[in-house]
């Protein structure tokens, strides 16, 4: 994954390329311009542009992507962080980290001793199996009635 200042690079970027495909769309969509001493020929088979619909479009990206770079930028970290603030910043991420390392050491336990119960399980099926196969006496007592 991308450091901050890199995806901010990157939004920025991303806004910039939406600034200019809206524009030129909204050029391209543009009625013509009227002269008053130039008759010009418009091209009536012209199909109609969505520029409503584009123009919601655009401004939608656009939004959505300035909200990400205000994200972005309100993440990094500010000047006024002191080197006490970061340090105990850095404390509480270690106590956090400890704290998940302990409990992940707890499922890891569990997990072990799952593990275990289902191996001697499978263990005792297999023995089973064999001394059915093989005819020998079961283990396995039959209720009497």
């Amino acid at each position: 994954m991308a450091d901050r200042l890199t995806q901010l690079q990157d939004a920025v970027n991303s806004l910039a390329d939406q600034f200019c495909n809206a524009i030129g769309v909204l050029q391209q969509c543009a009625p013509p311009a009227s002269f008053s001493n130039i008759q010009t020929a418009i091209n009536k088979d012209q199909p109609s542009n969505p520029t409503e619909e584009y123009a919601q479009l655009f401004a939608a990206l656009i939004a959505r992507t300035a909200k990400d770079v205000d994200v972005l930028i309100d993440s990094l970290p500010s000047e006024e962080s002191t080197a006490a603030l970061q340090a105990a910043s850095l404390r509480q991420l270690e106590e956090e980290n400890h704290d998940a390392a302990a409990r992940l050491e707890e499922v890891v336990y569990r997990g072990d001793l799952l593990l275990e119960k289902i191996q001697s399980a499978l263990a005792d099926i297999a023995q089973s199996q064999l001394r059915t196969r093989s005819g020998g006496p079961s283990q396995t007592t039959l209720p009497e009635s």
